[in-house]
């Protein structure tokens, strides 16, 4: 930080001299309420980044039956989907040397494994509900033609693919940190690493400047464009090369015959997760709707199939999915989560293991019955 003044001309010239943040969690709520001074950038088709808060404070679990065991300052988040983990330090505290490099990396490290996409939804609208924001006017910046499920599920998909940000904010930035930052950024290929400076100077009354500088940003632009921000996506290839090498024959026919027919009537769109997963679309109604995902874990026994309720009721409304859970066949394990789904107004994914389906004569063809009643509007055989 400099000791220099900057200078507001108005009807006389005032100087501001730069102060201290008084506490962090003062540092915290300002970057809370205005991630503005945070937006750098652009997104993917050259609008101006604009990030958006989904917790201050997020917890982050090392296992997937633990609670939280550390706590992330601030969670945002873009309009491409692309999350931004924030760690605030002011200059008085010796951790911004050395010691914040390494939470920041645990940080995203577990966050990528244990934040699914329903966990950041409920964050996000329990953070709007907070602040006194409507719904409405928080996914109005995020969601473009994308139900939240969607939009949460590509958050997530980024996540495990190592696509995101990570922000060290102080007001002043050690020259030990901004080398670990340029190092991390040249080697990190699908996550970028910045330092951001935030310098407060304060004049008379309430009148306050604050002044970013960005660290990190040469090295990040001289990363290659094919190693940032690109993700290998599941092809129908690698989809069939699990199938035949680890799924037992039945489970196999089943993941067959709904790929299949994703693949003569709808759209396979190939998920970016670390395992192989396939998101579906059709045409329903005039525009391409997510009806379900198959993912495929390293244990057979977790392979399953996913109902994108949220994405059929954005579209097309809760009568449309309630008729459509009605028309999908009777699998014990699937039909306790869907009567979940009609108490909750059929907005999230309910899922059913591949080898329950199995355990079911005819079941795959019963699902794709009713993805076909719901294309046409009307009964129809698969």
């Amino acid at each position: 930080m400099t000791d220099q003044p900057v200078f507001v001309l108005g009807s006389d010239l005032q100087a501001l001299e730069p102060a201290a943040f008084e506490t962090e969690d003062q540092f915290q709520k300002l970057l809370a309420l205005h991630p503005r001074v945070l937006d750098f950038g652009s997104l993917t088709d050259g609008q101006p980044l604009r990030l958006v808060l989904v917790a201050r404070e997020m917890g982050v679990p090392t296992s997937a039956e633990s609670g939280p065991a550390y706590w992330l300052d601030h969670l945002f988040v873009d309009a491409d989907g692309v999350p931004t983990l924030v760690e605030v330090k002011r200059a008085s505290d010796t951790r911004i040397r050395r010691e914040v490099v390494g939470q920041m990396l645990d940080y995203a490290a577990n966050g990528a494994r244990y934040w699914p996409g329903p966990l950041l939804q409920r964050s996000f609208e329990e953070t709007c509900v907070a602040d006194g924001r409507s719904l409405e006017e928080a996914y109005g910046e995020l969601l473009g033609d994308r139900s939240p499920e969607e939009f949460w599920t590509t958050v997530e998909e980024r996540l495990a693919a190592g696509q995101m940000r990570l922000l060290f904010v102080a007001d002043r930035i050690p020259l030990e940190l901004r080398a670990i930052v340029e190092f991390l950024n040249r080697q990190m290929r699908q996550t970028d690493v910045y330092a951001v400076e935030l310098t407060q100077y304060r004049g008379d009354g309430d009148l306050i400047v604050l002044v970013p500088r960005i660290h990190g940003e040469v090295a990040t632009a001289a990363k290659s464009p094919s190693g940032r921000r690109t993700t290998q996506r599941t092809t129908r290839a690698d989809m069939d090369a699990v199938l035949r090498t680890r799924l037992a024959p039945e489970p196999r026919r089943i993941a067959t015959a709904l790929l299949d027919h994703a693949a003569s009537h709808g759209r396979l769109e190939g998920g970016t997760a670390k395992y192989p997963s396939m998101p579906v679309s059709y045409p329903v109604a005039g525009r391409q709707v997510r009806i379900w995902t198959l993912s495929l874990y390293d244990d057979p026994a977790k392979d399953e199939l996913a109902f994108n309720f949220g994405s059929i009721t954005h579209h097309l409304g809760r009568d449309r999915a309630a008729a459509f859970a009605g028309s999908l066949p009777t699998v014990p394990e699937l039909e306790t989560k869907l009567e979940m789904q009609r108490e909750k107004g059929y907005k999230g994914w309910p899922t059913v293991p591949l080898t329950a389906l199995a355990a079911h004569p005819g079941a795959v063809e019963g699902i794709l019955a009713a993805i076909q009643q719901l294309m046409t509007g009307r009964e129809a055989s698969a």
